[in-house]
């Protein structure tokens, strides 16, 4: 059995500490107990990317705002399907030493080697508020984001909530993706004013058991509502 490595190790502001481990080629991003990012979450992340992108397509210019760099999986699948080369990619990412770690141990990642990814230490409300009606998406994966206040989800905060709704464009995406469900999810966005269709992707294709893991697809609708 090959040795599970840590690559590095980094101790947060809040004194927890944040680790790159490698096993069998695969890296994972452990904070403290907690796995946040790695072949477990993979899948719905990179799905993430792709199904709340695809449709802008079309658009010659889309502004995607993505939450959290973990292992630059949703990134790799939002930039895997808008392609064009005049697409913005934001990253909202609180901690520097994850886009350290990606310039040293993951060279190949579009999030130092793609000239159209911006990274931004702040993921709070406050940092949508300078694109009034400007994005196309936002993405977020409750395993991997950061969190706000109290330790909860940055979808469970109404501020947070309505200040990407008013980032958005008419017909803009707030997608959300987890390992599990998320109680009151569909709810608070709709009293945010989304229209929210959810789905749910086996992210174990390979497995015996299918693992179900759930993206919620939350709309603004044309008329801002």
């Amino acid at each position: 059995m090959k040795p599970r490595i840590t690559l590095a190790e980094a101790n947060l502001p809040d004194g927890t500490v944040l680790e790159l481990h490698e096993h069998d080629g695969r890296k994972y991003l452990q904070h403290g107990s907690v796995q946040l990012a790695g072949p477990v979450t993979r899948a719905s992340e990179r799905e993430l990317g792709r199904v709340a992108c695809a449709p802008f397509r079309p658009v010659r210019q889309p502004k995607i705002w993505v939450v959290g760099l973990g292992l630059g999986e949703v990134l790799a699948g939002a930039m895997e399907t808008l392609p064009q080369k005049r697409g913005t990619f934001i990253v909202g990412e609180p901690w520097p030493v994850v886009a350290e770690w990606h310039r040293k141990f993951m060279p190949d990642s579009p999030a130092v080697t793609d000239s159209r990814v911006e990274i931004l230490s702040n993921v709070e409300a406050t940092a949508f508020h300078e694109y009034e009606q400007e994005l196309h998406a936002v993405l977020v994966h409750s395993d991997t984001a950061p969190l706000g206040e109290r330790g909860r989800g940055l979808f469970e905060d109404r501020r947070w909530l309505a200040a990407v709704h008013g980032a958005l464009q008419s017909g803009g995406l707030l997608g959300i993706g987890s390992s599990r469900p998320l109680p009151m999810i569909e709810r608070n966005l709709a009293r945010a004013g989304f229209e929210v269709v959810r789905h749910e992707i086996d992210a174990s294709p390979n497995a015996r058991r299918p693992r179900r893991h759930f993206l919620w697809l939350a709309r603004k609708g044309k008329s801002g509502e």
